[in-house]
């Protein structure tokens, strides 16, 4: 087992009646972002925080190195997480949250001014935690999760409060911590963020694993089919064109637009042509994640 990865074996989670994690398997790796999807109350939390070992499988393992969390020798330089928001005592400064933090876990002064500075922080150092937006108090939680200088980072929902800017920022540190080969697992609902970020994604509802694997590879192996979008006031008159194409597929959708799918643009294009078919629109359309996600979710969501 690589040092670092994460390995969730037969998790199972029931609270009373509710069954809120279902057996559940997959494996994340060093040296990639992965992104952890579901619809609400598809037991994305509930899994974190076993793996954390803030909450207590009814069955299964959750192992970091091969590890579960409570027995790791050095907890805060293996793992660093963020569940929810920093929250802190609202009349102490950014830097004195992490120095408490820091004297608590026996780390260096300095690794605060490090963490503050990785974040995009310093210029607020000295701002008391009462006046720092939602956004600034997720940038503090990733600081303090990076205080140890961990090999994973687990972080839930942590685009929540950031703008444009800050997402982007937020983009560009999970990777490049990936690219010096740490594990990054991250859960979101920002899914056209999350097909940016993520080089690998493992999809659940209900608590059960429907789907993981790398990102490109998991958006084209589904149904979800590509087409191309042909918008045309002659639509009628194009269909009849294309009717002689192999495979060729129209499904007429609104406005006088084509779906065409089995035949590419530049086929299209040259159809319409040859039959003196006006076209004012002609698109390609992949497959998504955003498509990918609803094709397996639907009807999936549920109370957790």
């Amino acid at each position: 087992m690589s040092d670092g990865e994460i390995v969730v074996s037969g998790l199972t989670k029931r609270y009373k009646t509710l069954l809120a994690v279902d057996g559940l398997s997959f494996s994340v790796r060093p040296g990639r972002v992965t992104g952890f999807l579901g619809p609400n109350g598809a037991g994305k939390t509930t899994t974190l925080r076993m793996l954390l070992n803030l909450v207590t499988p009814t069955s299964g393992t959750a192992t970091i190195g091969g590890s579960r969390y409570a027995d790791l020798r050095d907890p805060l330089r293996t793992v660093g997480a963020v569940l929810e928001a920093s929250s802190a005592h609202k009349g102490r400064t950014g830097i004195n949250h992490l120095r408490v933090i820091c004297a608590a876990a026996g780390l260096p002064k300095k690794r605060a001014d490090e963490a503050l500075e990785l974040v995009g922080l310093t210029p607020a150092a000295k701002r008391k935690f009462k006046g720092y937006s939602l956004g600034m108090r997720q940038r503090l939680g990733i600081a303090a999760a990076m205080l140890g200088d961990p090999r994973v980072l687990i972080l839930d929902e942590p685009a929540n409060g950031l703008d444009p800017e800050g997402i982007r920022w937020m983009r560009s540190l999970l990777q490049g911590l990936a690219r010096e080969g740490r594990t990054v697992l991250v859960s979101s609902h920002l899914l056209s963020e999350m097909e940016l970020l993520a080089d690998d994604v493992v999809i659940i509802a209900n608590g059960k694993l429907l789907r993981q694997g790398p990102m490109g590879e998991v958006v084209t192996s589904m149904t979800t089919t590509a087409h191309v979008r042909v918008r045309t006031p002659q639509a009628d008159g194009l269909t009849a064109a294309l009717s002689g194409l192999p495979g060729a597929t129209v499904t007429p959708s609104s406005d006088n637009t084509l779906l065409v799918t089995g035949v590419e643009a530049p086929a299209i294009g040259k159809a319409a042509l040859a039959a003196g078919v006006e076209l004012h629109e002609l698109t390609p359309e992949r497959p998504d994640l955003e498509g990918v996600f609803l094709e397996l979710t639907a009807g999936k969501a549920g109370i957790r």
